[in-house]
């Protein structure tokens, strides 16, 4: 194990790159979104597991100033919830072809559930910071505003600053685009399964955070203490955090009762995601226009802010809004550019995958 984990930090570019590749492929299969895709899925599943447990590897190793590991937690909690995520796929396409549309959502709510309790459980572990990209993200505020007020200042030899430096060398490989699509395909599968999973803004952060091998231990908050020093401004942000957790599991359940063609689901998790994130607003803005607030957001946590509000576009994409009005609208946009030669093509294409990929839950629930 130690060796194949010093072979994946050695060829990491490497390896980013033959992922990417390997996942934009697994779009292309001829039985992508069929009736009896579990071949493809459980690919693309055994893909993104071993995609995660690289990312894993590469973001706990050694620093040249600290020979020990920098895993955050004594639990891997960011693998285990990617890996659940990438399972959820083939959960979701293995119930549903052997016990039917109705039953399979009650193995999404299993895994739902398993995953709630995980990110509760990193929520407290962490101090009740805000989970970065459903705990994927490891959200150290001290260290992310240190590195943030270092890289401003930091030039290069030719003169430019160190956030261009950063942003050059640190930045998204445009190899390791983490869509499922290749070429023409790739801002479809950015939007279909990055707008909740970005691993290279995942690894920028846990960057940020590890830059310093050695900081000043903080006492880690605890709710008694959030409570009581922050009033009801910490117990809204308390509020908030648990609600963007819990909301993919109340809209599962919600589905199983209503079914997925009602609109109680999907009006009551969009009611969920505005309140969340109207609360979250309220506690992080500025005390009566001052500077003062009673929450102050690190750059990943405003970059997370950002996040969780592009999540409302997949309301576009969930049923009942989506069969109503977005596909007839993409179907028409089909037949406008049917016509032209390779343009016509690539848009029938990926109006194809959107509408399978709609049909699946997993890629649509933005958990």
């Amino acid at each position: 194990m130690e060796a194949y984990k010093r072979w994946v930090r050695q060829n990491k570019d490497y390896i980013h790159s033959l992922e990417s590749l390997a996942n934009g492929l697994t779009w292309l299969f001829p039985e992508r979104f069929s009736e009896s895709d579990i071949g493809p899925e459980a690919v693309t599943t055994i893909l993104g597991i071993i995609t995660a447990v690289n990312e894993h590897i590469i973001d706990t190793a050694p620093t040249r100033n600290n020979t020990r590991s920098t895993e955050k937690y004594s639990f891997p909690y960011s693998l285990c919830l990617s890996a659940l995520k990438d399972l959820e796929m083939l959960v979701e396409v293995v119930s549903q072809h052997y016990y039917g549309d109705d039953k399979k959502w009650n193995f999404l709510a299993i895994t739902e559930g398993t995953k709630v309790l995980v990110r509760l459980s990193l929520f407290g572990k962490s101090g009740y910071k805000m989970l970065l990209h459903g705990g994927e993200a490891y959200n150290d505020a001290t260290l992310s505003n240190r590195f943030a007020s270092q890289h401003q200042t930091i030039l290069k030899p030719d003169g430019h600053h160190g956030s261009d430096y950063m942003r050059n060398n640190h930045g998204p490989n445009p190899w390791n685009l983490e869509g499922r699509a290749l070429s023409a395909l790739s801002s479809f599968a950015e939007k279909a399964r990055t707008v909740s999973d970005p691993m290279w803004l995942r690894r920028v952060h846990y960057r940020q955070a590890t830059l310093e091998h050695t900081v000043s231990r903080v006492e880690r908050p605890t709710l008694s203490s959030i409570l009581s020093k922050r009033g009801l401004h910490g117990t809204l942000f308390l509020i908030c955090e648990i609600l963007f957790i819990s909301r993919p599991l109340i809209y599962v359940l919600f589905i199983r009762k209503y079914g997925v063609r009602s609109w109680t689901p999907w009006s009551f998790l969009l009611a969920i995601d505005c309140i969340a994130n109207g609360i979250l607003s309220l506690v992080t803005t500025s005390i009566d226009g001052g500077n003062e607030q009673k929450f102050h957001l690190s750059a990943p946590e405003k970059d997370e802010v950002k996040r969780r509000k592009l999540l409302f576009v997949l309301y576009l994409m969930r049923y009942p809004f989506f069969s109503k009005y977005t596909r007839q609208r993409l179907e028409n946009t089909e037949k406008i550019l049917e016509p032209l030669p390779i343009i016509g093509f690539l848009a029938a294409k990926i109006v194809e995958l959107i509408v399978g990929s709609q049909t699946r839950y997993t890629y649509m629930s933005g958990s």
